[in-house]
């Protein structure tokens, strides 16, 4: 018995979330009425909401996901123009030019509304330039970019 004279017992109850593709944070799911019970108690709603979890490499931006490639500069043959990936001859022969991204459609998060689509994936790359350089390959580095 507790202080108002009612039994009461602790009962568990497992209550399962079919987490759905595309869900964003902040999605809430609520169990109604499936809170605390007793006598002259309502039982309250219980509701879970969805927090996202960092990914290393990927970042969502609501339907569409952004990764960032690190390269380092001797990887890239760098032009002198910028353009975007769309254009075939931003990258071709391996060369990427500064400020190079690349938009892949369909290859993001699905939608909420409709998981058979998908927003995109947009990929940026990121140029590593070395520290430092010893003067002889400065000068081979002059050399290269004046010819």
């Amino acid at each position: 018995m507790n202080e108002d004279g009612h039994a009461s017992t602790i009962k568990d109850k497992i209550l399962t979330i079919d987490v759905q593709p595309g869900w964003k944070q902040g999605t809430r799911i609520t169990f109604q009425e499936e809170g605390d019970q007793g006598p002259n108690i309502i039982p309250a709603d219980i509701i879970f909401i969805v927090k996202e979890k960092l990914h290393p490499r990927f970042k969502r931006d609501e339907d569409n996901l952004i990764y960032v490639a690190k390269l380092p500069l001797g990887k890239v043959t760098v032009v002198s123009h910028t353009c975007r990936m769309e254009d075939p001859k931003c990258f071709q022969n391996g060369k990427i030019v500064p400020k190079y991204f690349k938009i892949v459609p369909g290859e993001g998060m699905p939608l909420s509304k409709d998981p058979t689509r998908k927003g995109d994936l947009f990929m940026y790359f990121d140029i590593v330039f070395p520290a430092r350089l010893t003067p002889a390959k400065k000068e081979l580095l002059r050399e290269a970019l004046l010819t």
